[in-house]
C-alpha cells in the first residue's frame, strides 16, 4: 500500500557548523513568538531561518519571509554550510529524551513516501486541520522546493522485522550524533539497496497513520496538484509526488502521547455562573479540595482511573478552592449534541465531549471566538499557572489518547477534533531534510 523511497538528504556540514544542537529548531507549529526571536538570534546558521522565517512590516511580494528563506538556502548550499549526500538513503533517527523522570529512546525511519489522497486509505489522518497553517507551508514549499521538517507517522511492524533491520544498521557509525537540551539525536544513512528494499517491502502492504504534521501532508498534496496543473504530463516519479515522513512503530517504547488541555478565557460572569448547572445535566460532578502545591499530580491521579467505560474530565478554575471531576457514561445524550456525521467512537472521546458539548453547546463558543478565547497546552503545570495568574478563567484537563484509539479512528475514516494529541517530543527540524531535485 505505502510506497517509500530513499532520498539524498541535506544536512549541516560539521566542518563549518560543529555544534549542530545549537542550530536545529522545533517544527514551525510549536514555535512561539518569544522562542522564534531567541532562535533567530542564537546562530547565523539557525535552521529556523528556513523553517520559520521572520515576517517584517516592510514585506512585499518580492521580499518576504519565504523569499528570504529561499535566498538563505541557496547561500548555505553555495557556501557549503549545508551539504547533500551523494547516495540516496533511508535515515534512521534515534531520539533519546526524558519524561516524568524516566529516560526513553524512540526510533524513526525518515523516508520519502508517495503522496496519496485520503480516500485511498493508504495514508490515514486522525485529526482535523485549519486553513492558515496549510497556506503557510504551501508557500514555503513553493519557495524552497524542499520538505524542511518531516511529517510524523505511525506503522505496524509485524514480527519486528523493521526493528531487527534497523538495529543491525545502528551498529555502524552515525553521520550525526548530537546532544543538547537534555536530548540526544543520532542519524544513520542506510544506502544499501538490499536493506532499503527489505524495509520498503515490509511497509508496502500496510497503511501509514499520520500522528503529527497533517498540515504539512495536506500542503504537499496541494503542492502536487498545483505542479500537475502546470505540468500535466509530468512523470509519477517526479519528486513532488513524494513527501518526507518520519515513521515510528505503534509499539515503540518511546512513543509518548500527551493531551493538549483546553484553556478558556473571555467568558462573562453570567456564563461562568450558569456553567455548573449546565454541566450537571450531563455529568456527575465531584468537588475535590485542591492539594496544593501538587495540583498536577492530583490531576494525573484523577485522570489515571480508566477502569470504567466513562469519560473523565477535570475542570479547574470554576471553583477557586476545588477541582471539579466530571464523569459521564451517558453517551446517548452526549451524542445528540455532536455533529451527526461522526463515528460512535468519536462521540465517546473526552476531547470530543469537551469541544462539542461543553465548549460549543454549554458555553456557546463559536469558531470565530476560538482564535482569542481558546488555547491548547500539554504542560499541566503551565496550564495551572495560567489559570492561577488569571490569564485564563478555566482549564479542562483530558486524559491522553491511546495509540490504538488513533488507529481505530483513522481506520473508520473519521478524524478527531484538532489538537487532540500531542506526540512528545516533536522530531526537530534541521537534522536532515529533503530537497525536490
Amino acid at each position: 500500500m505505502a510506497e517509500i523511497r530513499p532520498f539524498r538528504g541535506v544536512h549541516y556540514n560539521k566542518q563549518l557548523v560543529p555544534d549542530i544542537s545549537s542550530v536545529i529548531c522545533p517544527p514551525y507549529d510549536i514555535i512561539t513568538p518569544d522562542m522564534a526571536q531567541e532562535l533567530h538570534h542564537r546562530s547565523d546558521y539557525g535552521f529556523i531561518k528556513l523553517e520559520h522565517g521572520q515576517q517584517l512590516p516592510s514585506d512585499t511580494d518580492e521580499d518576504n519571509k519565504y523569499t528570504r528563506s529561499a535566498a538563505t538556502l541557496r547561500n548555505w548550499l553555495e557556501e557549503g554550510v549545508l551539504k547533500t549526500d551523494v547516495l540516496p538513503a533511508l535515515y534512521l533517527h534515534q531520539h533519546c529524551f526524558s519524561h516524568n523522570g524516566s529516560r526513553y529512546r524512540r526510533r524513526g525511519i525518515i523516508a520519502a513516501v508517495r503522496l496519496e489522497e485520503w480516500d485511498r486509505m493508504v495514508i490515514r489522518p486522525h485529526e482535523n486541520t485549519r486553513v492558515k497553517p496549510k497556506s503557510d507551508r504551501l508557500n514555503l514549499l513553493w519557495a524552497l522546493q524542499a520538505n524542511t521538517s518531516p511529517v510524523f507517522a505511525l506503522f505496524e511492524d509485524c514480527g519486528r522485522q523493521i526493528a531487527s533491520l534497523a538495529a543491525d544498521q545502528e551498529r555502524a557509525q552515525p553521520i550525526i550524533d548530537i546532544t543538547g537540551s537534555g536530548e540526544e539525536h543520532r542519524i544513520w544513512a542506510v544506502t544499501d539497496p538490499g536493506i532499503i528494499s527489505r524495509i520498503a517491502s515490509c511497509l508496502s502492504d500496510r497503511p501509514l497513520y499520520i500522528a503529527d504534521g497533517h498540515h504539512r501532508y495536506e500542503s504537499a498534496l496541494n503542492y502536487r496538484k498545483e505542479r500537475l496543473t502546470c505540468s500535466p504530463s509530468a512523470s509519477r516519479d517526479e519528486d513532488f509526488n513524494f513527501v518526507m515522513i518520519e515513521l515510528v512503530d505503534f509499539i515503540d517504547p518511546g512513543l509518548i502521547i500527551l493531551s493538549p488541555h483546553r484553556l478558556v478565557r473571555g467568558l462573562s460572569k453570567i456564563a461562568l455562573g450558569e456553567l455548573k448547572s449546565k454541566l450537571a445535566t450531563l455529568f456527575q460532578i465531584d468537588e475535590l479540595p485542591l492539594r496544593t502545591p501538587d495540583i498536577s499530580r492530583q490531576i494525573d491521579d484523577l485522570l489515571a482511573d480508566d477502569t470504567t467505560d466513562r469519560v473523565r474530565i477535570v475542570l479547574f478554575g470554576l471553583s477557586p478552592e476545588n477541582l471539579l471531576l466530571l464523569n459521564t457514561d451517558d453517551f446517548a445524550a452526549a451524542g445528540k449534541m455532536m455533529p451527526c456525521f461522526h463515528s460512535e467512537l468519536y462521540n465517546r472521546l473526552d476531547v470530543s465531549i469537551v469541544d462539542h458539548v461543553i465548549l460549543e453547546k454549554m458555553i456557546g463558543m463559536t469558531g470565530e471566538q476560538e482564535e482569542t478565547a481558546l488555547d491548547f497546552n500539554h504542560d499541566k503545570t503551565d496550564v495551572i499557572n495560567r489559570v492561577l495568574n488569571h490569564e485564563y478563567q478555566l482549564a479542562f484537563f483530558l486524559g491522553p489518547v491511546k495509540a490504538d484509539v488513533i488507529r481505530a479512528i483513522a481506520d473508520a475514516g473519521d478524524r478527531m477534533p484538532r489538537k487532540s494529541t500531542y506526540f512528545y517530543p516533536k522530531p526537530p527540524s534541521g537534522l536532515v531534510f529533503r530537497r525536490l531535485e
